[in-house]
């Protein structure tokens, strides 16, 4: 076998003809050294079609055999690591005609076992592996997932491997499906993780993963296709027939597949989740996100559109959480949207926080001291996930984690903008009483559930991580009224979701509304999010060394490469660059500006901590995607105001393929209250002034004109059209040490710059002036 030495640089090239059913396979030596570690193999085919059936499919074979098609395959090492190839395959064909034609690698996996962890970024999570239920969007739970505490992890209609006996496997994909075009997987028997990258499309458009596994669960594929061939195209928990067609062939024609292979050791599943954050990006046109608006520019459009919806009804008084009279507590804004308006320091605005806050209390918390979800303009109380067999009414879990989350941050952030005296008494003893229902469960039941029942705190449906954020409630909730209890079950808790769902399962899931128990983002980020907190009341390195693998498990849901619109769609009209738009969960198939609902700060806080640019990076891709979104004069994204947003980026065609790149012309309030959260609580440049380092956030371009033992200087310039109002956050690298508390923003000042403009800043020490 042929050895890869240090300085050596391998260049493989064949050239091959097809035959049918020819089935002799080409390769690489290395390749095949790699593959080896996983009992793979690699083929090239060239298929033909009748509609999407497959008609007939040829291997290439030694280059002796004459023929149309050739096939040039260039295998290089990379980075002289012994864990990593590229792998260039162009298919060419050289003489007359084909008709429905399609090209593909495959890869083979025999010794395979239904044990492994599969993963297709914001796809399949462990293979999807998990009893499913339904047919659409939202299905109804069955009886036999109420009260009782055995339920299986079950998930909508999705795509996934199959978890019956004598059941063979096929999950039919296009790259659009996608956060990251890629399929990994991590092997225990073998220590062993398998990533393999691939491009978005070739000029017959978007690529095709297709995986099977046989029916004893031993054999295990899958081929990436140009292009996607797909007999059914998944869509919102069912299926819909693809319209895919091979392309026609003629002379000259040629297409490359650009793959990029890794085959490393790996200990287990946040080992194969780590490395897939570090190098997802690999192979992607990693273009610079555009600068549009400043974030100063968001959160003053933000508020203006949130202070518009203020809305007095039968019910009460509270700032609308969507798009009419009803509120929705938690998730989607209901409480939430206030903090950025409070954080306005306000008269108006503040009373009107404390008249919502006041409603909240008084209206939702039941007995128990869990709250409902929600309640209609005339003061009906909102039940959710609903059975007539069970009619007790229902809330999320989620939501009640969102409550007992917020409701300590608008506490905090009362005192620490001088209005302490304006708190009232009901709203520190209705956190009280929800921290304690949670004790109270967790005590119980050793888990927080996924539906409660507010009367009695009963848990309605077990099962799931839709108590993501309740340990980063329950541990400011701890620091605030000083219960260390509190802050043990808080650790106490996220040490079994992080055990059972991220080291076990390798997802989080289940703490939206609209779905069922599936792989979600926003139980991942929100998990980030207690991770964070634990960090940041204990200063135990524990807790940074769980919220890295959290971090890698949140970047799978994040688009990590600009994808192509088609030209005549809105996104593709405006040129958008969408890196950083975070997928909804396995059911709902698109992307979203922002997190569901948060700043992402965590992130900043993880960077802050470890010093390492992923975090930042992944953040600010995520807040760039967001102002994407955003309609602006010249840029419409919808069709109500001026910095209004809404929640859907389509790369996929699970909504039909006219959906794709093009907004619903509609507005969310989740997505603008996360891009004001982002302006509020993520720096626009964070400086590390002993190191004469900077991270640019914000929509400006920063240049360090001096620096020395006495000061830096920054030149600041504004290239978007709009005045902006940049923060600046500087300290040292011992400073940095310390955890962020969560109302560092009141504290940054803002450096005015012009639209088009500059300024110079001097930092010196904490001393910042312009």
């Amino acid at each position: 076998m042929c050895r890869i030495k240090a300085n050596f640089f391998l260049l493989f090239l064949i050239i091959v003809t097809t035959s049918k059913k020819s089935f002799s396979q080409l390769s690489d030596p290395e390749m095949n050294r790699m593959l080896k570690q996983v009992s793979g193999s690699i083929t090239f085919l060239q298929r033909q079609y009748n509609g999407t059936n497959l008609v007939s499919e040829n291997v290439f074979r030694s280059k002796e055999l004459p023929g149309a098609w050739q096939l040039a395959l260039k295998v290089n090492p990379v980075k002289e690591s012994s864990d990593v190839v590229d792998v260039n395959a162009t298919f060419r064909l050289t003489a007359g005609q084909v008709a429905s034609a399609t090209v593909a690698v495959k890869f083979d996996f025999s010794n395979w076992s239904a044990a492994n962890y599969v993963l297709v970024p914001a796809s399949l999570y462990n293979g999807n592996r998990y009893r499913s239920i339904g047919y659409g969007y939202n299905p109804e739970y069955p009886h036999d997932m109420y009260y009782n505490p055995q339920v299986p992890l079950t998930i909508s209609n999705n795509p996934r491997l199959s978890i019956e006996n004598d059941k063979a496997s096929l999950v039919e994909l296009q790259t659009g499906n996608m956060a990251t075009p890629a399929v990994c997987f991590f092997s225990p028997a073998e220590q062993t993780g398998f990533i393999l990258l691939t491009e978005q499309q070739t000029k017959w458009g978007n690529n095709g993963i297709t995986i099977t596994e046989d029916t004893h669960k031993d054999n295990f594929s899958f081929d990436i296709s140009a292009p996607a061939i797909r007999k059914l195209a998944t869509g919102f928990g069912d299926f819909h027939l693809s319209g895919d067609k091979a392309p026609d062939w003629k002379a000259g024609d040629e297409v490359s597949l650009r793959l990029r292979l890794y085959v490393f050791k790996a200990a287990d599943i946040p080992a194969l989740l780590t490395k897939f954050f570090k190098i997802r990006k690999d192979i992607s046109d990693n273009s610079a996100p555009r600068n549009l608006v400043p974030m100063s520019r968001l959160l003053e459009l933000g508020t203006g559109i949130c202070s518009s919806n203020f809305t007095q009804q039968q019910a009460g008084n509270y700032y609308k959480p969507e798009n009419n009279n009803d509120f929705q507590l938690g998730w989607v804004s209901g409480m939430i949207n206030t903090y950025p308006m409070l954080s306005l320091n306000d008269e108006k605005e503040r009373k009107r926080v404390s008249e919502e806050l006041d409603f909240v209390v008084r209206r939702l918390q039941g007995k128990s001291g869990y709250f409902y979800g929600g309640i209609k303009s005339n003061g009906e109380i909102i039940g959710e996930k609903m059975s007539h067999d069970f009619p007790e009414i229902q809330a999320m879990v989620r939501k009640n984690a969102d409550v007992l989350f917020w409701l300590m941050k608008h506490l905090l952030l009362f005192k620490e903008s001088g209005h302490a005296a304006m708190i009232n008494k009901d709203w520190e003893e209705a956190a009280k009483g929800l921290a304690t229902a949670f004790v109270k469960t967790w005590q119980k039941n050793g888990q927080f559930g996924q539906y409660i029942a507010p009367e009695t705190g009963e848990i309605a449906v077990f099962n799931s991580t839709a108590g993501a954020i309740a340990p980063a409630g329950l541990a400011l909730a701890a620091n605030y009224f000083n219960r260390a209890d509190w802050l043990k079950t808080a650790a106490a808790a996220a040490d079994y979701y992080y055990k059972r769902d991220v080291a076990g399962q390798g997802l989080t899931g289940g703490d939206c509304g609209d779905i069922s128990q599936d792989a979600n983002s926003e139980s991942a980020f929100g998990f980030l999010e207690s991770l964070m907190a634990l960090y940041n009341y204990t200063g135990d390195h524990k807790w940074l060394s769980m919220a890295e693998v959290q971090a890698a498990l949140c970047a799978t849901w994040t688009l990590s490469y600009a994808p192509v619109f088609p030209p005549s769609s809105t996104i593709g009209k405006l040129q958008s660059n969408m890196t950083g738009a975070v997928w909804a969960s396995i059911q709902n198939k698109h992307a979203a500006p922002g997190i569901c609902t948060s700043s992402g700060d965590y992130l900043f806080k993880l960077f802050r901590a470890t010093g390492k640019s992923l975090y930042a990076d992944l953040i600010r891709d995520i807040q760039h995607a967001h102002t994407e979104a955003v309609n602006m004069p010249g840029h419409i994204t919808s069709n109500y105001l001026v910095g209004s947003s809404m929640e859907r980026i389509q790369p996929s065609d699970a909504e039909g393929k006219e959906s794709i790149g093009n907004f619903i012309h509609t507005r969310n309030s989740w997505t603008e209250t996360n891009g004001m959260l982002m302006a509020l609580e993520l720096p626009g440049i964070y400086v590390i002034s002993d190191k004469a380092k900077c991270y640019v956030f914000d929509h400006v371009k920063v240049t360090i004109i001096k620096k020395d033992n006495r000061e830096l200087v920054m030149e600041l310039h504004n290239p978007t059209a709009y005045d902006a109002s940049v923060a600046v956050m500087s300290e040292t690298t011992l400073e940095a040490k310390h955890p962020l508390g969560y109302t560092a923003f009141l504290r940054w000042p803002k450096v005015p710059v012009k639209a088009g403009g500059k300024i110079r800043v001097h930092i010196s020490g904490k001393d910042i002036k312009w």
